[in-house]
């Protein structure tokens, strides 16, 4: 309710915008949230099996364990936290985002969870199963042919419905208190701590949006280990170019085919300053990379996983190389059974004109001799 208070020339102004109503949602709709969080274990950190004589030990941070099934379950909660308590997020508007399917999966969740619409704005060519997990969760799929008219659409859908559009390519990285509050970087080292190696070498992140990764290495450098980051990028993604030209304004031309990572633009949530190192790993290494840590450790993973994990075995031939020990975490994003018709469908392999084969016996090479051949 807005009360104008009678004045007279020369009084002071006072407008009361205040709303019981609403003030009563946002305080259950907070609650409802934050209980999310209490009623959720932290996921695991698994070890990826390395020759003893190396002492190096390589770990997974398994973020399909969430509710959701991925790493966007944090960020999913933090956006919605950061929504609500700026005044965004109201009763009965629908929340959009713009999103190629995890990010989306867990805001349907939320959105759900609160009782307010959501609309996933996504690619036509989203997985068949990312788009069942939303529609699951309540939300409704608004596809676009071209994942580069994502932003401007969502931003329609919001005015046009009088929504809010989350834009988390936008708000992923101030959305996480990075100095802690139980975020993903504090639950690694914390975890970490009775290892023989608690502080890593380096930690491999992948950006979507940019933000686990300015997170992460906030945290490290707020803290003073010496821990390093690594960011690994796919193919048809511009990060990279970005990061090692200093240009923040490239794109490129196509959409990544590893789903929840890979952009066409430089994102304001990703933070090039924060980051010490970068790879661009070729899509069919990715692939490889996720066949092996399944092969290894028994357990399907997205591509993402495989980005990262590609870039982390780089990391490990380069230290048995050195002859240094120590430790090396990577992140299990999302589970394997979202791409069952993707990146473990020889068939699909095919149509993108992949071969992995290569990177599959480089992989091999590597766990048996120690040698990377790239």
């Amino acid at each position: 309710m807005s009360t104008a208070h009678p004045t007279r020339p020369g009084a002071t102004l006072d407008v009361d915008h205040s709303d019981t109503e609403y003030r009563r949602w946002l305080k259950e709709a907070v609650r409802k949230v934050q209980a999310d969080a209490n009623r959720s274990a932290d996921t695991h950190l698994l070890r990826f099996p390395l020759p003893e004589r190396w002492g190096i030990d390589l770990y997974l941070k398994d973020e399909s364990t969430h509710p959701t099934g991925s790493l966007k379950h944090r960020l999913a909660r933090s956006l919605f936290l950061y929504g609500l308590c700026n005044g965004w997020i109201r009763p009965g508007r629908p929340v959009i985002e713009a999103s190629s399917g995890s990010t989306a999966v867990s805001e349907a969740y939320f959105a759900k969870l609160i009782g307010v619409p959501f609309i996933a704005v996504m690619p036509r060519t989203t997985s068949a199963e990312k788009i069942r997990l939303i529609e699951f969760h309540g939300g409704r799929c608004h596809f676009v042919d071209d994942s580069r008219k994502m932003y401007e659409e969502s931003a329609r859908l919001a005015v046009e419905t009088g929504g809010h559009y989350m834009d988390q390519f936008t708000y992923a990285e101030r959305a996480t208190d990075w100095r802690g509050n139980n975020n993903i970087a504090e639950s690694i080292f914390r975890q970490l701590r009775l290892e023989r190696y608690p502080e890593p070498a380096w930690i491999v992140a992948t950006a979507g949006t940019g933000g686990t990764s300015a997170t992460i290495a906030r945290y490290v450098h707020y803290m003073q280990y010496d821990t390093r980051i690594c960011v690994a990028d796919p193919e048809n993604s511009c990060f990279f170019e970005g990061w090692t030209t200093g240009d923040p304004d490239v794109t490129c031309d196509c959409g990544s085919r590893i789903e929840g990572i890979g952009r066409p633009r430089m994102e304001p949530s990703f933070v090039p300053g924060a980051v010490d190192r970068m790879m661009k790993v070729p899509d069919a290494a990715s692939v490889a990379a996720v066949r092996a840590l399944e092969n290894a450790i028994g357990r399907k993973a997205g591509g993402s996983t495989g980005t990262g994990l590609w870039s982390a075995l780089k990391i490990i031939a380069e230290m048995v190389a050195e002859g240094r020990q120590g430790s090396v975490v990577t992140l299990l994003c999302d589970p394997g059974d979202r791409y069952l018709d993707k990146y473990y469908s020889d068939e699909w392999l095919r149509r993108h004109g992949l071969d992995i084969e290569p990177y599959a016996a480089a992989i091999e090479r590597l766990l048996v001799t120690g040698v990377w051949t790239d």
